[in-house]
């Protein structure tokens, strides 16, 4: 079953001069894309800065709606069912900055549950739920701002978990992470992916990309130009697909964002 669907979906900015109404420049951050996430897969979108990634998890999440096509999650539409689309989708950013730096992890939890509507009287079992499964219990009483970076980059997902989310979308995960760090982040991803949840990455990493994704898309100035299944590739064989892929003309820039 298909948890998360994109169905030539286009998403078109609009800039205007100031005092005018006149329309100044449109940007295609998206065009005709379709893209489906079965119960339990991990995608990862690939391409470089403004391809259209970060604007994919937003349609997804409802931050932003399509101009054109259709964006559902588990059949309920973007565009008319806000509120049961967002009961079904957690989002965890790469530098979440909306936590309370002298509260605890677990007093940050409690209040962002209270503000995704969880019931007090069942706060307590899904805080300790979060927790538990990103391997934050130990520091539950400590001062966010004394997380090491991948406990904070732990805690943002525990966040996003808090409403037992179907879909999982996280952006850029592993962002300023040490390898020891991201490894723990990678299996935490497999063992939620193992229980049913559907995750979508935006990374321009390819040992993540490698290592956890079932699936990698990969998008170039808003086009979804490819799929691909990325069992037994390693993340050398991955880059190379991806730069055939895009071909030269993105092969600079894509190496100035990402080294080799």
């Amino acid at each position: 079953m298909n948890t998360v669907a994109l169905e030539s979906v286009s998403k078109i900015f609009q800039q205007r001069a100031f005092f005018s109404r006149t329309v100044r420049e449109e940007t295609h951050a998206l065009k005709d894309v379709s893209l489906e996430l079965a119960q339990g897969e991990v995608v990862g979108l690939l391409g470089p800065n403004g391809s259209g990634k970060s604007t994919t998890l937003k349609l997804v999440s409802t931050v932003l709606l399509p101009d054109r096509g259709r964006v559902t999650i588990e059949k309920f539409d973007t565009r008319l069912h806000g509120p049961a689309v967002r009961k079904r989708v957690g989002f965890a950013l790469a530098s979440e900055r909306s936590f309370f730096p002298r509260l605890t992890a677990r007093e940050n939890l409690e209040f962002f549950a209270a503000l995704d509507d969880v019931h007090r009287s069942d706060c307590h079992d899904r805080v300790e739920s979060a927790l538990n499964h990103v391997g934050l219990c130990d520091a539950a009483e400590k001062q966010v701002m004394k997380l090491s970076s991948g406990m904070h980059q732990r805690l943002g997902i525990a966040r996003a978990l808090l409403k037992k989310p179907s879909v999982l979308l996280l952006d850029e995960p592993s962002r300023s992470l040490d390898l020891a760090a991201a490894a723990q982040l990678w299996d935490l991803i497999r063992d939620l992916a193992t229980i049913g949840m559907s995750i979508l990455i935006a990374t321009h990493n390819f040992a993540e990309a490698a290592e956890v994704c079932d699936r990698v898309a990969v998008l170039q100035k808003g086009s979804l130009i490819a799929t691909s299944r990325t069992r037994h590739l390693s993340d050398r064989q991955l880059r190379e697909v991806y730069l055939t892929l895009i071909g030269e003309q993105d092969l600079i820039a894509w190496n100035e964002e990402v080294p080799a």
